[in-house]
């Protein structure tokens, strides 16, 4: 993308929507109330407000490397935080997508050097189902597979976190672990069942 083209998009889309609606961004400058966080990855081609059809406002976004939500990240754990205490949110979505390269270079062995702190997090996603991915002879269906399980370990992850066990005292809210097919462009909700999930663990998480 030519960098100068961008000024020039950035000035059509200006004009697009002050032809909707002029008062377009005085509105979103008054401030931001989003029903729903998105925890994605930061491939290009994964882009959140488009794929789910959201315009500006509508959903509060974090990006990384593999759609992680690492107890150790800062930044993952912050925005939870601000999301859920802050902006109350009723949904904390996290959304993988087949084919990302982050989980395809965890299943590699190779040294990946700075990149190697961050894809053992997937690695030991890998090594917690090791048992399932292993009986799964398909190499690019066990590649899926592993996509969908860090979705859901990701999504323990939020549960685990003080911020959303705090929430879920005082009001709804909803934790969710999608995955987006590149080739067919369709959302799936993996539909997984968390309390069954966490059921023989959440004593030694549980902080409310």
């Amino acid at each position: 993308m030519d960098i100068k083209q961008i000024f020039e998009n950035n000035k059509t889309w200006v004009k697009q929507k002050l032809n909707l609606d002029p008062d377009f961004f005085r509105n979103l400058s008054k401030g931001q109330n989003p029903e729903i966080l998105y925890i994605g990855c930061s491939d290009s081609r994964v882009t959140a407000e488009e794929l789910m059809g959201g315009a500006p406002g509508d959903i509060f976004v974090h990006r990384n490397i593999a759609n992680m939500v690492p107890n150790t990240d800062l930044s993952s754990m912050s925005v939870i935080d601000y999301a859920v205490t802050h902006l109350k949110v009723k949904h904390v979505v996290v959304c993988g997508h087949y084919y990302c390269g982050g989980v395809k270079a965890a299943m590699e062995s190779a040294d990946l050097g700075i990149l190697n702190p961050w894809l053992r997090n997937v690695r030991d996603v890998y090594r917690l189902h090791q048992d399932e991915l292993n009986k799964i002879e398909d190499e690019e269906q066990r590649y899926k597979r592993l996509v969908e399980l860090n979705v859901q370990e990701q999504c323990a992850n939020v549960i685990k976190t003080a911020a959303v066990q705090k929430a879920t005292k005082d009001r709804d809210i909803t934790v969710h672990g999608w995955v987006w097919d590149i080739r067919s462009g369709k959302l799936i909700d993996l539909n997984i069942d968390f309390r069954k999930e966490l059921e023989h663990i959440m004593e030694i998480y549980h902080l409310y």
